[in-house]
């Protein structure tokens, strides 16, 4: 059984705080400070060279633990500086052809959609927003129709959205993109590290994820899983890691994830990210998503109660993001006065949401950890309502 009282003794930055902008970025545990500060330590002694050297084991074990964590092989997974860097390589590869379309959903992250629309200029391609079913989810029929009719080169959806609750049925579109020979690519930057994110399940031929997140690895990390035999062109940017240097006007690029390879990294954080991929594992995402959502359907439930505040969490299914609005009050001043009551939240705001049919306006985004107590939420609702 999963000790919650060790696990929030292991995150000393919760101490005299209520944090709830896991979403934003999760308070790393102390494992994963140690070992960032002890390689650290270890480069000022003896330089980033021969500190890389010497743990060689633990930065090539932090790729066999995000691969373990995710059921990939370490070979299927190459390093970044985040998520938003993952996808946008990964986007990149993406084999399009011109008049071709990208199916997207209406939850999609800012950076992806100008991303995807980045792409349509430079590539000819014809970006198209698939509609939400009536509980807010991507409309799977709809779905399944549009690649019926051909032409589509990319399916690129997110798990869960940064803005929301909500969680798209990330197994039934890879399903419908396996049926259609269509290349999937899922960012997970939300998702892993509250939920079970297993690939062969899900059935996605590229995915993206973040540290900072809920896996609460260091700022400044992330991966790229890319399935073996996916069909993908040249990388935007190859180095002589992830290409080769084959004659004086030749060169030629490693075949998958080894194709996006660079040679500086942060070894430190890269240090720190595969620690925080063994703590989740240890932790249990199957129990880690049970808690979440539980203390996430608390809050809601409670705030629901409280006059004057709207939840707009939307699907079948939810995650540990939930947000909010007070009538009357603008949702930079709720999350500053939480701020200033030791709560710490952040706000969604529409420019995130271009395509989506939600509030139209800046929210409250309170995102629950499992490491968050019941006490520390009703505290929260206690404030809200008094902000009220």
């Amino acid at each position: 059984m999963v000790d919650v009282a060790e696990l929030r003794a292991q995150t000393p930055g919760g101490a005299g705080l209520v944090f709830l902008d896991n979403a934003g970025s999760a308070l790393v545990p102390s494992p994963v400070h140690e070992a960032v500060v002890a390689h650290l330590e270890l480069e000022a002694r003896v330089g980033g060279y021969e500190a890389r050297d010497v743990a060689g084991e633990s930065v090539e074990g932090s790729t066999r633990e995000v691969a373990a964590l995710i059921g990939a092989s370490p070979e299927e997974v190459v390093f970044f500086e985040g998520a938003s860097q993952a996808w946008s390589m990964a986007v990149g590869a993406v084999v399009l052809e011109p008049g071709q379309r990208v199916l997207t959903t209406t939850s999609e992250y800012s950076g992806n959609g100008v991303g995807l629309l980045r792409l349509a200029a430079l590539r000819g391609v014809r970006v198209e927003v698939v509609p939400d079913d009536a509980d807010g989810v991507v409309d799977v029929a709809v779905l399944e129709e549009e690649l019926g009719r051909g032409d589509v080169g990319l399916v690129a959806i997110n798990h869960m959205p940064t803005h929301s609750g909500l969680v798209n049925p990330a197994e039934v579109v890879g399903a419908l993109c396996g049926r259609f020979g269509v290349t999937y690519l899922l960012d997970a930057c939300q998702s892993v590290g509250q939920w079970e994110v297993d690939v062969e399940r899900i059935g996605c031929d590229l995915l993206s994820g973040t540290g900072r997140k809920f896996l609460r690895a260091p700022r400044g990390t992330g991966f790229l899983y890319v399935r073996a035999g996916t069909r993908l062109g040249e990388p935007l940017a190859v180095n002589h890691v992830g290409g080769r240097w084959s004659g004086p006007e030749e060169y030629r690029v490693l075949p998958g994830a080894a194709g996006f390879e660079v040679f500086e990294h942060a070894v430190a954080a890269q240090v720190g990210l595969g620690v925080a991929a063994s703590y989740a594992r240890r932790v249990g995402m199957g129990w880690a998503r049970e808690r979440i959502g539980g203390l996430a359907g608390w809050l809601r439930s409670a705030l629901v109660g409280v006059p004057g505040v709207v939840v707009h969490d939307r699907g079948r299914e939810l995650s540990g993001i939930v947000t909010f609005s007070v009538a009357g009050r603008e949702a930079e001043w709720v999350v500053g006065a939480l701020r200033g009551r030791g709560v710490r939240a952040n706000v969604a705001r529409p420019f995130d949401q271009r395509w989506s049919p939600g509030p139209g306006h800046a929210v409250v985004r309170a995102s629950v950890h499992y490491y968050n107590s019941e006490e520390e939420l009703e505290r929260t609702v206690g404030l809200v309502r008094e902000l009220a």
